[in-house]
């Protein structure tokens, strides 16, 4: 990857989403989850099933279905562990909302072009055996709840990384705040933690193939609980 990648013209100096995120000590988050835990399930009756099937420690991706804003809080509620997440760059710069998940862990994700700068902080964070929430899809759910196309990020940086990833589904939360309502309202939120899974190419398979099949394979399990 090239430096030009990481830069702002020719001198080198770092784009805005290139500098080092600001996260809070983790002492502050681990005291914020029972807050967010609580407020959830006062607003939108949240539940949870499968939390036993989160790993304690070891590197780990977590990716789930994108409904709204709140999902990096609800699943990362349940999760006793360090996790950091991608977001939406653009996200990060709202006053409110961008500070809140710039402190809860979330790391810059421009979606129309290269991420080498996402990608290697990403490899770093896995490989010191960390946790790292990915939303294959990109992009929220609109009212109806139908699944984007998933991207095959996660399953690169899992294969990449040699780390399972820990397939997440989220109900409800497309009826609580969809793409194009500018307030959530209140409602039932459900999330349902899978058994990890731990993608592998198969002999002779090309990458490619590799990366689509396992992807569509993450999706199915994914959407198998909506």
């Amino acid at each position: 990857m090239s430096r030009a990648a990481d830069t702002d013209g020719g001198e080198g100096r770092p784009r805005p989403e290139s500098r080092s995120p600001r996260s809070a000590p983790e002492w502050v988050i681990d005291a914020l989850r029972p807050a967010i835990l609580g407020l959830s399930r006062a607003l939108w009756r949240i539940s949870f099933r499968g939390v036993e099937q989160v790993p304690a420690e070891g590197g780990l991706i977590i990716a789930a279905n994108h409904q709204t804003y709140f999902d990096p809080f609800w699943v990362g509620s349940r999760v006793r562990r360090p996790v950091r997440y991608l977001a939406w760059n653009e996200a990060l710069k709202w006053p409110l909302v961008g500070k809140t998940m710039e402190m809860l862990g979330a790391w810059p994700l421009v979606l129309d072009r290269g991420n080498p700068t996402a990608y290697r902080r990403s490899m770093q964070w896995l490989r010191s055996g960390g946790a790292l929430m990915i939303f294959p899809e990109g992009e929220r759910a609109y009212a109806d709840g139908e699944v984007g196309r998933f991207k095959a990020g996660a399953v690169r940086l899992a294969l990449e990384a040699g780390v399972p990833i820990l397939p997440v589904t989220i109900r409800g939360g497309e009826r609580v705040w969809p793409r194009g309502r500018t307030i959530p309202r209140t409602g039932r939120v459900e999330v349902i933690f899978h058994p990890t899974r731990r993608p592998a190419c198969l002999p002779g398979e090309d990458t490619r193939q590799c990366f689509k099949r396992e992807t569509e394979a993450l999706a199915a399990v994914i959407t198998s609980a909506l």
